[in-house]
């Protein structure tokens, strides 16, 4: 199988870069290597920012119907491409190819908000408030902005970010995860189809090297990120020491609480979907089963069942329920979780460490497969509910009530994304109220919000004060500008030396 080239996409064309640094693409099902990635650092994130920084004086000054008549285009392009971008997905994610492929749908739908950026941009205007002045308001893009996305969804995380910031005038460059490279590399290429200008979007591949790169750089901005809380942390200090406005969206422990009043086969539905979903690699993965009285008695034979008979497959396989994880050294880590709660006491009801890769597929003996964990009896102590895993692990925790569910959720130091399964609208009003997560569902285990409400969670799971997409996404890549204006004729003689106030 050849190994292909994996470049930088800078001023509109294709770039090797001049590091000369590389990185392996594996094919997770197989353990392939299927491509090398060329890895970026200062001189790659300079040249990047040079194109943008010489784009941007003409892109803000579109016309923002203009501006979203190229975003209408590249919907229509990625609507064309859909299949396309779930299936470089697949190859080097690894996630089953029906789960790619809503991945892009959810990508797709931040395009179709930011096609309404005319409206998304308007300001506010006061006539007269005080005798001859008029004020208003005007939203004015940043300038460079930057974008550093995760392995996890290669496609849809990147257009959390740049169809919003390029809409409303900014030029935008993308540092994505040298583990999925290619997705961002053909939406550069749509982008560019879709009548973009050279410089307005670039791709700079790349690890720390990039990273840092770009936090230093005086021309860059604004930065957005996704992934883990000690990363979000250091890009949220580094980007704000370097006087950037910065977005840092960090890790979970999501908890999906069952009530004993809950349709247990739609919970367990729930819980089999998003904790093994993707392979549990998504920072929304429901991890912890909080099962609140009699439901935990109820609920967990189902679900060792259910986990059990998971199917495991290639993620081409259109049968498949979970693929394979990432990379090798990403099924190390979480195996050694699995080990750790058995040590740690945790009771075992399902271990998929032994999954054989061959009954997932020709040709996958070697990949990098597990099959669902699951474990009971987890108690708040354990590195297994204290840390998050990343991967197809479960973890069920028995409280008498509600309030011992709520206590429990709060204290964690995570606070992204929660669900509670009841039937009772005072338990669903309490919950939602109460409970300290950004982003809570109701009889819905993965309550990733639309395109115009906006993503983000609490405390140790976002760093800075917006959320990624919707308004506050065009907030954060936007600055206002207050104007107050009269004319000569309203002007009174004689300079004033008080304060102004409305006359």
């Amino acid at each position: 199988m050849s190994v292909a080239n994996i470049d930088h996409f800078i001023a509109g064309r294709l770039s090797a870069g001049t590091s000369g640094r590389t990185q392996d693409v594996t094919h997770p099902a197989s353990g392939r290597v299927t491509g090398k990635v060329a890895l970026g650092g200062v001189e790659e994130v300079n040249a990047a920012v040079a194109a943008a920084q010489a784009a941007f004086p003409a892109w803000a000054d579109t016309p923002p119907i203009r501006r979203a008549r190229v975003m209408f285009k590249f919907l229509e392009l990625l609507g064309r491409h859909r299949d396309e971008l779930a299936h470089l997905i697949t190859a080097e994610h690894g996630k089953v190819f029906t789960d790619a492929q809503g991945e892009v749908t959810r990508g797709i739908e931040i395009v179709e908000f930011a096609c309404g950026i005319p409206q998304l941009l308007k300001g506010d205007y006061t006539e007269q408030v005080s005798t001859g002045i008029d004020n208003w308001t005007m939203r004015q893009p940043l300038g460079v902005v930057a974008g550093i996305t995760p392995f996890n969804f290669p496609v849809m995380v990147p257009m959390w970010m740049f169809p919003v910031a390029i809409a409303a005038g900014n030029c935008f460059v993308l540092k994505p995860s040298p583990l999925d490279p290619s997705p961002s590399l053909r939406m550069a290429e749509l982008l560019k189809e879709a009548g973009l200008p050279d410089g307005v979007f670039s791709v700079v591949q790349g690890d720390k090297s990039a990273v840092d790169a770009l936090l230093a750089h005086p021309g860059v901005q604004a930065v957005s990120f996704v992934g883990s809380t000690p990363i979000a942390n250091y890009i949220y200090e580094t980007g704000a020491h370097h006087g950037k406005r910065v977005q840092a969206l960090g890790g979970a422990k999501n908890h999906m609480v069952v009530m004993p009043d809950a349709d247990l086969e739609q919970a367990v539905d729930a819980l089999i979907g998003s904790a093994y979903g993707s392979a549990g690699e998504r920072c929304m993965a429901i991890s912890v089963a909080v099962l609140v009285g009699e439901a935990a008695d109820r609920i967990v034979p189902k679900l060792a069942e259910r986990a059990r008979t998971l199917k495991v497959l290639d993620g081409e396989n259109l049968a498949a329920e979970m693929g394979p994880i990432v990379t090798r050294a990403a099924h190390a880590r979480i195996c050694g979780y699995i080990e750790q709660g058995v040590r740690e006491g945790a009771q075992m009801l399902v271990d998929g460490r032994g999954f054989d890769g061959n009954l997932a597929g020709d040709g996958c003996a070697d990949g990098f497969w597990l099959g669902g964990t699951l474990f009971d009896h987890v108690t708040p102590e354990m590195r297994i509910y204290k840390e998050e895993i990343f991967g197809p692990v479960l973890a069920c925790v028995r409280v008498p009530d509600l309030k011992a569910a709520v206590d429990l959720i709060n204290a964690h130091e995570f606070g992204n994304g929660v669900a509670c399964f009841t039937r009772d609208g005072h338990v669903a009003r309490e919950f939602s109220r109460r409970i300290q997560v950004g982003m809570v569902g109701i009889n819905v285990p993965i309550p990733v919000p639309m395109a115009w409400h906006g993503f983000g969670g609490w405390k140790r799971s976002l760093f800075g004060d917006m959320h990624a997409y919707g308004e506050e996404g065009v907030r954060f890549y936007t600055k206002q500008k207050s104007i107050m204006q009269r004319w000569p004729e309203s002007i009174g003689k004689g300079a004033e030396f008080v304060m102004p106030t409305a006359k």
